[in-house]
């Protein structure tokens, strides 16, 4: 198949074409239209009531003695659309006379072959229930922020694999779309009168999406009248530019947050970490401008201060900007830094937390960082100061008590220094240690033992690695089967 940027003999850019569809996705409009549902069974009601949510009116042909307890209560029940019109009869040929849909919950292959030809011979668009050989169109699974609707279709091969997808498709469309979808209804007469076509429309409405995907509720229409006084007074680009910090977690991208994911679909330029996973930016919109500033001891490293500057430079060309930070943005991923300098600048900036690294450390392990019968407090400590070197601006002797568990983030080469100084302030050589590698990845390692041994642990995992240190009585189990030789297992699910 060709691509765009693919060529013909006279060196034209051919256009892509489409990709093969197993069935055609089509809306149709029912409000008012008359539809037929053959069947009283609960099957049959979902269908019905499906149809009825469109504002159908849907004549149910079905004995009252076959007529299921859900599709009674249907019928009973008050509705804000559509109609349910019961016929006390089974279907016949005679029913399908200005029908614009026809369903049928037939319980032979007979029956169903029978509905189908009728429904066909009155040019009436059938569908019998889980019968696909005698379907014109299936329903698929429904996403309803309406009026925005996503339909989603398997050709009847893979229904549970649909509802995969549509729980999917759900996390990243918040209920309050539909609030915006019929403000933007509302709106559009003043866009078209009051916008000239191209970019000062455009400018609106991708604002307007970003407001629409961001989870809140539209306040009203005020939320459009002012971005459409914003872009009428060129104000679009300087309004509209902001700061998201978002954590994206240890590494795994179901581990975001569903407004970590939003943010991403959301995002016109995303700063990222080198330590954020090729899974996680794909769930970013694909227009999207990604930049790696990754930090990474021992490396190249963009300045923070150049990161501050782009951020602000960004945001004040107009643009949605998301820093994505590995792990949480809060804890040692200097992002009190940032924010000070995105207020300094009158940019606005929100945070979007992750999971950090202790937590993922505490699932690889299986374990609880606070279990009350080892550990009274849980402390999270940088292993490096401003100057490279272990830091002494910590308590070590705290950190060295007993019941305690202490986290030690970015400390594969300080390993040596950490044992010293613990050992050395009073900590037991026997205390248990636990170290691991690229967390709840595909390619994590993972290791535990024994504090005089953690110089030998990190050397085993690599210290060109992100290494996360752990000590304490929690891990005395993980610690027990590295002694015997049995692996401790993940608990990533």
């Amino acid at each position: 198949m060709a691509t765009i940027g693919d060529r013909d003999a006279r060196g034209e850019v051919r256009r892509e074409r489409i990709a093969p569809l197993a069935t055609l996705p089509l809306f149709f409009n029912l409000g008012g239209e008359r539809a037929i549902m053959a069947g009283g069974t609960d099957a049959a009601a979902w269908k019905a009531e499906l149809l009825a949510a469109t504002g159908a009116d849907v004549e149910v042909y079905a004995p009252a003695e076959d007529l299921s307890g859900e599709m009674r209560a249907l019928l009973e029940a008050p509705r804000e659309t559509g109609r349910l019109i019961h016929h006390d009869r089974r279907w016949g040929a005679d029913i399908f006379g200005g029908a614009a849909i026809a369903v049928a919950d037939a319980e032979t292959d007979g029956e169903a072959a029978a509905f189908a030809c009728a429904a066909r011979a009155a040019g009436v668009p059938v569908n019998v229930i889980d019968k696909p050989a005698f379907c014109q169109f299936r329903f698929g699974t429904v996403v309803n922020r309406s009026p925005v609707v996503v339909g989603i279709a398997t050709d009847g091969a893979a229904p549970i694999l649909g509802q995969a997808v549509r729980r999917r498709i759900e996390t990243l469309l918040p209920p309050s779309l539909s609030h915006w979808a019929g403000l933007a209804a509302r709106v559009r007469a003043a866009v078209i009168e009051r916008l000239a076509p191209g970019a000062p429309r455009r400018a609106f409405w991708e604002r307007f999406s970003d407001l629409a995907l961001s989870g809140r509720a539209p306040a009203q229409d005020e939320d459009a009248t002012a971005l459409l006084r914003d872009v009428e007074a060129g104000r679009s680009g300087s309004a509209g530019g902001r700061v998201t910090l978002v954590g994206a977690g240890p590494g795994e991208a179901e581990l975001l947050t569903l407004k970590a994911v939003r943010a991403l679909q959301a995002a016109d330029v995303i700063l990222f970490d080198d330590l954020v996973s090729d899974d996680i930016l794909e769930l970013a919109r694909r227009e999207a401008r990604r930049m790696l500033v990754g930090k990474r001891a021992g490396r190249t490293s963009c300045r923070q201060e150049d990161i501050n500057e782009t951020m602000v430079a960004l945001a004040r060309a107009g643009k949605n900007v998301v820093r994505l930070k590995s792990g949480d943005v809060s804890i040692f991923g200097r992002a009190g830094e940032e924010i000070a300098e995105l207020k300094r600048e009158g940019i606005p900036v929100s945070i979007v937390p992750g999971i950090t690294a202790a937590s993922a450390l505490a699932v690889a392990f299986g374990v609880s960082l606070t279990h009350r019968e080892h550990s009274h407090s849980l402390r999270l400590v940088t292993a490096h100061s401003r100057k490279g070197a272990l830091s002494e601006d910590v308590d070590w002797p705290a950190l060295a008590q007993a019941h305690a568990t202490t986290i030690f983030y970015m400390g594969g080469r300080m390993a040596e220094r950490i044992r010293d100084r613990l050992i050395a302030e009073g900590m037991a050589p026997h205390t248990p240690v636990a170290v691991a590698a690229n967390l709840s990845r595909p390619d994590e390692t993972r290791e535990a033992g024994r504090l005089t041994e953690l110089p030998e642990i990190v050397a085993k995992i690599g210290l060109d690695r992100p290494i996360l240190i752990g000590v304490g009585g929690v891990f005395g189990e993980a610690a027990m089967l590295a002694e015997t030789g049995e692996p401790s297992e993940a608990r990533f699910g």
